[in-house]
């Protein structure tokens, strides 16, 4: 049987079977990329609740995983060379998970970077500024008196659904027919635009009739529903 108790992280969440990939998140945006990804892959992995109501991801165990305190993290037990792996940040997991399983990566090299420079476009333009939206627009920023700040995140969040309503203009994901980490990537933030954020009308989104389309495609994926509900929390 593998051992991961050289990690911290296994005192508080402990591994039931330490020879599964171990997810430590929550269905966040940022969070479900991963669990999309890994129930898209088929790998057999262990999902673990880090709880932000609980502050779990300041917590020593959580920082000896991720310094930065963020979700997701992973501990895979057969990393390169067959030794385990820590690896933080949603978008380098979503890589080595898709170069462990030659999966949702293409392996021409063309085709390689494309999917990677829309994975840059999520982690540097669609993540922070949907998620900026999101606290004007639901969160304690919106209660601020100044809206200069709402409008900014409002009319990027417009001009980042253009770039991608322009790239799927005549195509079912956004390198075309193939289904990729690209797309798996924004899933989660897109939709929570629309259903958490009830950011839907003040950015027009019903306008992008490319992106609404290729977001009813991708919530339709079976592997896209059970990820988004993974791990399991209180209220679920």
């Amino acid at each position: 049987m593998t051992d991961l108790s050289a990690f911290p992280i296994t005192r508080r969440w402990p591994a039931s079977h330490p020879d599964r990939l171990q997810y430590y998140g929550l269905p966040t945006p940022n969070g479900v990329k991963v669990s999309i990804m890994l129930e898209e892959t088929g790998l057999p992995y262990e999902a673990h609740l880090v709880d932000f109501a609980r502050n779990d991801q300041k917590t020593p165990e959580f920082l000896s995983l991720n310094p930065n305190g963020k979700i997701p993290a992973i501990l895979d037990p057969t990393g390169p060379a067959g030794t385990p792996l820590a690896l933080f940040e949603s978008g380098a997991i979503l890589l080595y998970l898709a170069e462990k399983t030659g999966k949702f990566l293409p392996a021409d090299p063309a085709g390689r970077w494309h999917a990677v420079q829309w994975l840059m476009f999520q982690m540097g333009g669609v993540g922070p500024m949907f998620g900026q939206l999101g606290f004007f627009k639901k969160f304690a920023g919106k209660d601020w008196e100044d809206k200069r700040p709402l409008q900014r995140y409002v009319d990027e969040t417009r001009r980042l659904l253009g770039v991608m309503d322009a790239a799927l203009d005549g195509r079912q994901w956004f390198l075309g027919d193939d289904y990729t980490i690209a797309d798996i990537a924004m899933i989660g933030w897109v939709r929570a635009l629309v259903t958490f954020y009830d950011a839907q009308e003040i950015t027009g989104f019903e306008g992008f009739r490319n992106v609404s389309g290729w977001l009813e495609r991708a919530l339709a994926r079976p592997a896209v529903q059970r990820g988004l509900t993974i791990p399991a929390t209180p209220s679920t």
